[in-house]
């Protein structure tokens, strides 16, 4: 972790989940964290539980869904001093179910978050990283970003942007001793799940155990990829190889799937 040695890190969705373990790991190594997310009281406990001498930890009460949240959230960056040198874009959301049900305030709330917000604090914390010759991003897409996923089109169409995005940037950054890493982790034992299923759905989103990895893990592994300045991390060995298989499937093989989860509404 020597990488991350007196590090400031910025780290979004920080309240639970994945957000919560990048700063328990980070904690024994950075200078400065900090953590944003809706509920400052989980922020606050996180930063109790955290703290120790010569770490400084910030809390933000932001919801990056919101523009103007993150612009103050930015302006309050600048007036700080504070320079971030580790970026990690985890803050997400999900939605499971059929399209045509979909509520539109939760899908554009998650087009907000996902890649707007993701995008707006990569383009306005990049130059300081530029400038310094030295840092990371670190965005949290997911497996759904390497197929298409029926009753999950806008989330895995989101997580799309958000692996293109980081490849793309990744090769224009080459040379500048930025880098950028985009985790694919799979199913993991987090609130997204819950928040992820519609109020009035009877059926559960589909994670099978064998799938599952510990977000100690992802985070171990994501973390890892950074300091190795790996471009793409799938975390847990089985789920890599059955991602990998499955990415080169042809697209028409994955079309019958689609169309059979179809015909099961239908049917329904």
């Amino acid at each position: 972790m020597n990488f991350f040695h007196g590090c400031t890190a910025l780290i979004t969705g920080a309240s639970s989940g994945l957000g919560a373990e990048f700063a328990r790991q980070l904690a024994p190594h950075a200078r400065s964290l900090i953590l944003v997310a809706r509920r400052l009281e989980r922020l606050e406990a996180l930063k109790e539980e955290l703290d120790r001498p010569g770490l400084t930890i910030h809390c933000h009460a932001a919801d990056v869904a919101d523009e103007v949240q993150i612009e103050a959230l930015l302006a309050a960056l600048a007036a700080s001093g504070e320079r971030v040198s580790l970026l990690i874009n985890n803050a997400g959301l999900g939605d499971h179910g059929f399209f045509e049900d979909s509520d539109w305030e939760r899908v554009e709330a998650m087009l907000d978050v996902n890649i707007k917000a993701l995008t707006r604090l990569t383009h306005a914390i990049l130059p300081d990283l530029v400038r310094a010759g030295r840092g990371a991003i670190l965005n949290v897409s997911s497996i759904a970003s390497l197929l298409p996923l029926p009753k999950m089109a806008v989330y895995a169409a989101s997580k799309a942007y958000v692996t293109s995005f980081s490849e793309g940037l990744r090769g224009e950054l080459r040379g500048t001793g930025v880098s950028v890493t985009a985790l694919c982790p799979g199913p993991v034992n987090t609130e997204f799940f819950n928040i992820a299923e519609r109020a009035q759905s009877r059926e559960s989103m589909p994670a099978p155990e064998l799938f599952k990895v510990p977000a100690t893990e992802v985070v171990a592994a994501a973390l890892d990829a950074v300091e190795r300045d790996r471009a793409r991390v799938i975390p847990g060995w089985l789920v890599c190889i059955i991602m990998t298989i499955a990415s080169l499937v042809p697209i028409f093989v994955l079309r019958l799937f689609i169309a059979q989860r179809r015909k099961e509404k239908a049917e329904g």
